[in-house]
């Protein structure tokens, strides 16, 4: 890690009340006349906040791009800038990170930069003459909070990082510049303490009143929500006695991955992490956070439409009874021009402003469950084996799929969920200003339809578009211009946290009522019975009886779940399954093609590749050079 010598961007433009985040640099303010004033200080405040990760954008999260959830083309990552292309073609190095967050390059912000920021703050709010102390202990807490976050978000990239607690002096000496990275137990331990500390002194809000210029800030709820998802991370097998780091040391001869841990260690870690859970969720309640459900009267519509809308609005409805944090760093406005299609509607295919780059393999659609709440090959009334037969439409299946219209059977039968995040052949897509759910929108992308692909750097590869991103009321227009509802992105809600509960309930070893209960809650809302009631029914497979059966309902559970709101690319890595989902293909439709018995092939699109070195990023070599005491990542 470098030495740090900082002139300090602290003055930031305050865009609108709406997103008190959502800032900028702007002049370049000395240190000296930083603190001299509230209003100095505020501005500094907003500069510790700016090195959020933006994690709604394409370029920036290499958890939207850099997986296996969604597939861009190359020309798309050339004309759009998005360097996790390279993470999910196993086209990462150490001569060049993607989406570097230790330097701050190619899609990533500088978080060691914005920890040193966050250090001076500290070092120096106490300064400032015309502030109270309640005020200032907000301010501090906010700041410690962001600066824990940046640690964290650092660790799941790299593993052990070295911990910036405070910054090194201008005229420290070269052995004090030269640091080593901290073992990953005291990583992870700096990063729940502090947010212990945080939580402790109450110094945080419990929730955001003052909604107009305050939405964003950290809450009290947030504090203990992200300390949940950190504990839950740190119980998980990438992180808990990972034996592939088995010793691994550094010049010290210290093994800082800390791979020997003992049965008891690492349950005490999932119990931990459920403790930390439980106790964000009862808090929660208490202010009021409960599952979203889409309740408007304002148009008369179907319960299939109403249950989508649900489903669209859990992401796409900014600060709904379930957001606990929403980053108003990250407003959502690119993103839902690529995952809606170009020439939704018949005669707006020539409009510029959309896109439709973002394609959902089908793989992920094989993840959504049956309309019985099982996955698709274990429902045992559902035809597996003939998913890719044609089937047309009934009077039934109108507000789902366009009657009379002839797709896969693949796309019948299925859980409210697959109809409300996807957009396929033949799907309706209830808004783009049209409300009449007799007569909706609904999607047509063969070959000489209105949303086939016809832009040569600019296409869908799969035929399926993730329509969960896209907010019902954003309306694509006639030949330009795309009037979008835009939305901050979704860090963490009430449903991941439920989810992140009944994974560590039952890795610490809790009942499989218990377990399953948390589990029910999300199926419940997406009209699914219980998981027992649901796989005694539809399966021959009583899986939910053992720990290893219910780990595989949970995953699949939070796959569905959290569809394309950059969990999976995390999830897959923590449980160490990435080296198995992604070495699996991604297929799509044969989107080239006109009728349904050509189009309907599955087509390989791309052979993924990942190795045991892709679960951490390697750290950039000249980093290495600079500093002989950093250890290189295994494999890079």
């Amino acid at each position: 890690m470098r030495k740090f010598l900082f002139t300090v961007i602290s003055s930031l433009m305050l865009l609108v009340s709406c997103n008190y985040l959502d800032i900028v640099p702007d002049d370049i303010a000395t240190i000296d006349n930083a603190f001299t004033m509230r209003s100095q200080a505020e501005k500094y405040l907003f500069t510790c906040y700016y090195y959020l990760p933006t994690h709604g954008l394409l370029e920036s999260n290499p958890a939207i791009a850099g997986g296996d959830e969604l597939y861009i083309t190359e020309s798309f990552r050339s004309a759009a800038h998005v360097h996790a292309w390279y993470i999910a073609h196993n086209m990462q190095s150490s001569s060049r990170p993607r989406c570097d967050y230790w330097k701050g390059v190619d899609g990533g912000k500088n978080l060691y930069r914005g920890i040193s920021d966050c250090n001076i703050f500290l070092e120096n709010i106490h300064k400032v003459p015309d502030m109270t102390e309640e005020e200032k202990n907000r301010w501090i807490a906010e700041v410690r909070f962001l600066k824990a976050y940046y640690h964290y978000w650092l660790i799941r990239m790299y593993g052990p990082i070295p911990i910036m607690d405070v910054n090194i002096p201008v005229n420290a000496s070269e052995s004090e510049v030269k640091v080593f990275r901290n073992t990953l137990d005291e990583c992870f331990d700096y990063v729940v303490n502090t947010l212990d500390e945080i939580i402790e002194s109450h110094y945080l809000p419990d929730k955001i009143t003052n909604e107009a210029e305050e939405l964003g800030r950290i809450t009290q709820g947030i504090a203990l929500a992200v300390k949940a998802e950190v504990l839950v991370t740190a119980a998980s097998p990438l992180f808990n006695g990972n034996m592939d780091y088995a010793n691994f040391k550094d010049s010290r001869g210290i093994e800082i991955f800390c791979p020997n841990k003992s049965n008891e260690e690492k349950l005490q870690r999932w119990a931990d992490a459920a403790q930390a859970c439980k106790e964000a969720i009862d808090f929660l309640h208490e202010q009021g956070y409960k599952l979203y459900e889409y309740t408007s009267l304002e148009y008369n519509i179907s319960d299939e439409t109403r249950a989508k809308l649900t489903f669209r609005n859990i992401v796409t409805e900014k600060w709904n009874s379930e957001t606990i944090w929403g980053n108003s760093n990250s407003v959502i406005g690119q993103l839902q021009a690529h995952a809606i299609p170009r020439g939704l509607e018949a005669g707006k295919e020539g409009n510029a402003s959309v896109g439709g780059n973002l394609a959902v393999p089908l793989k992920i659609a094989n993840l959504f469950y049956t309309k019985n709440g099982v996955p698709i090959d274990e429902d045992i009334t559902w035809d597996y084996a003939g998913r890719f037969d044609l089937k047309k439409a009934t009077k039934d299946d109108k507000y789902l799929i366009k009657e009379g219209y002839t797709t896969a059977k693949l796309n019948f039968d299925r859980e409210i969920r697959y109809y409300a995040s996807l957009g396929f052949d033949g799907s309706i897509w209830f808004g783009q200003g049209v409300t009449d759910d007799e007569n909706p929108i609904y999607v047509q992308c063969k070959q000489g339809q209105s949303a086939a692909n016809q832009v040569t750097n600019s296409w869908n590869e799969t035929g399926i578009w993730p329509k969960k991103l896209v907010h019902f009321k954003s309306v694509v227009g006639q030949n330009s211009g795309f009037t979008q509802i835009t939305y901050p992105f979704p860090v963490m809600r009430l449903g991941n946290l439920y989810l992140l509960y009944a994974e560590a309930l039952n890795e610490s070893g809790a009942s499989q009522d218990e377990v399953l209960y948390w589990v029910d809650l999300i199926r419940e809302r997406a009209g699914l019975k219980g998981v027992e009631e649901s796989w005694n029914t539809y399966t021959t497979n009583k899986k939910y009886e053992t720990i290893e059966g219910r780990r595989k309902i949970i995953q699949q559970e939070r796959g569905i779940e959290l569809a394309f709101e950059a969990q999976r690319f995390w999830d897959l890595r923590r449980w160490k399954l990435a080296y198995e989902e992604q070495n699996k293909p991604i297929t799509g439709w044969s989107t080239q093609y006109a009728t349904e018995e050509e189009y309907y092939v599955e087509r390989l699109i791309y052979d993924q590749e990942f190795g045991i070195k892709n679960y951490f990023w390697p750290i950039e070599d000249e980093e290495l050079y600079s500093n002989k005491n950093l250890v290189q990542n295994y494999g890079w």
